[in-house]
Formats: structure tokens, sequence, C-alpha cells
């Protein structure tokens, strides 16, 4: 290496050597990247539209279709109430006025209890789901690229070339 930089003493013959390493780097590359395959999938449309996907929503809506319908009883049930001691608040006497308006204190308080635990409880079921469907994915999509014979597969990406995009085949691999 100390013979070839101490034969590039003059500026155009250091051009020159540059310009050769270069060329030779470039030739490389493009010979590595010819045979590399490479497939790009797009996870957040496999989560929109495949079928487990949608399977899986289905069954959360049927999980806690129950506790739902009991949430907005409640608050339908607060609200009447509520609009009934205004309506009577001119009527009645300033204890059961005051004791109504604890009532409604304590019906919206334990409302928005049962209503955090009911959005918690939501969550950790999707995120379950969401677990399940993303390890099912990552099998999917490593058996298209073993089998395919891909180099690397992509996930996300903020540009590619639409015939690259391997989405169509997860989705179908994932419905069956």
């Amino acid at each position: 290496m100390e013979i070839i930089l101490s034969q590039l003493t003059t500026p155009s013959k250091l051009l020159q050597g540059l310009l050769v390493c270069a060329a030779c780097c470039a030739s490389v590359s493009q010979v590595h990247a010819q045979d590399s395959r490479v497939a790009y999938f797009d996870s957040q449309r496999v989560m929109r539209e495949s079928s487990p996907s949608k399977a899986a929503e289905v069954k959360i809506e049927q999980e806690f279709s129950k506790r739902n319908k009991e949430l907005f009883d409640t608050i339908t049930k607060i609200k009447s109430l509520a609009e009934k001691l205004d309506k009577d608040s001119a009527v009645i006497t300033d204890a059961d006025r005051i004791k109504r308006q604890r009532d409604l204190t304590d019906m919206d308080q334990d409302f928005k209890r049962k209503q955090r635990i009911y959005n918690e409880d939501l969550n950790q079921r999707r995120n379950e789901e969401i677990a399940s469907l993303v390890e099912r994915a990552q099998k999917v999509v490593k058996q298209i690229a073993e089998t395919e014979k891909y180099d690397i597969v992509l996930q996300d990406a903020v540009y590619f070339n639409p015939r690259i995009d391997i989405t169509d085949k997860v989705i179908k691999a994932l419905a069956k």
C-alpha cells in the first residue's frame, strides 16, 4: 500500500488512482447487487386487511360487547338522573338535592373506574391479538422468503418498487 501511495505523488496521478478505485468498487457492488433478491411487505396493510386480523377484531368485539353495553347503560342512567335532578331541583329540599348530587358523583366515579378498567382490558386483549398476528406474519414472510429465495425482506420502507412487494402474498398465506 505504501508503494502505491508513494507513486501517486502528483495530483493528477492521485485523481487517476481514486477513479480506478471508485470504478472497481462500483463494479463489485453492481455484481453483488445483481445476485441479491430483495422483497418488501407492508405490515400495516397486513394488519388491516388480513383475514386473521379481521377475525380477531370480531372476536374481541364479541368478548367486550356485554361490558360495553353495561357502560353505555350506566352513562345513560347517569345522564337521565342528572336531567331529573335539574328539573326537580326547584321543588326538592336541599338535603334531598345534596343526597342526589352525592349519588350522581358516586355513580360517575364508579363509571369512570369501570371505563378505565374496560379500556385497559380491551387494550391488553388487542395487544395479545396483535402479537399473535405479528408472529404468524413473520413466519409467513420467512416461508415466502425461503421458498422464493429472497436474500432480504424489508418492512415499512419509505419507498419501494411495486414489483418487489409481497404484501398480497403474505395476506393470502395468512388466510390459509
